[in-house]
């Protein structure tokens, strides 16, 4: 059974350093798993700060995983993109902080915060061939809505735009 260990916490909202903290653990992750450059760190350096400098906690949410202030994890609900919708984003883990729960803490966080009834819908788009992560969606109530062969990350790679149904949206 997966524990949470007692020095780790999770944190919502940004602190000094977590764009670039987020930034590397993607940087560093899909650098080893698919081989993307530069290209990919810096557009989720970009798209994380533009984030947050619109960030509105009406309808944003930034959760990190922290030992001390060493981020471990992240995962964000950007609501400000369209009304009544949420994108789920920037979910990564550092390789020492898997097999902990925390994955599973986050998710539930992400979850929790969609489910007020502030959504409709929301979506997120991970990489065709990392079926934990399908998985771990999918157990959520996330189902595969496309398929399709991108580019944005600097080489291509088959993508999967997921979907959930939230079914409220308060006035």
């Amino acid at each position: 059974m997966s524990h949470v260990m007692p020095d780790i916490h999770i944190a919502t909202g940004y602190r000094p350093g977590s764009i670039g903290a987020v930034a590397e653990l993607h940087g560093r992750h899909y650098s080893a798993s698919h081989g993307f450059d530069q290209v990919f760190e810096a557009k989720v350096a970009r798209e994380l700060g533009e984030f947050l400098c619109r960030y509105d906690p009406r309808v944003d949410r930034l959760w990190l995983a922290l030992r001390g202030d060493e981020v471990l994890g992240s995962i964000v609900i950007d609501g400000g993109e369209r009304p009544g919708t949420a994108h789920l984003r920037w979910f990564i883990l550092a390789p020492g902080a898997r097999g902990l729960g925390l994955g599973k803490r986050l998710m539930e966080e992400a979850m929790a915060f969609l489910r007020s009834g502030l959504f409709e819908s929301a979506y997120l788009w991970t990489l065709a061939d990392l079926d934990a992560a399908i998985h771990l969606y999918e157990l959520h109530g996330w189902e595969t809505a496309e398929r399709i062969r991108g580019t944005q990350w600097g080489k291509t790679v088959d993508e999967v735009r997921m979907t959930l149904r939230l079914g409220g949206l308060a006035p």
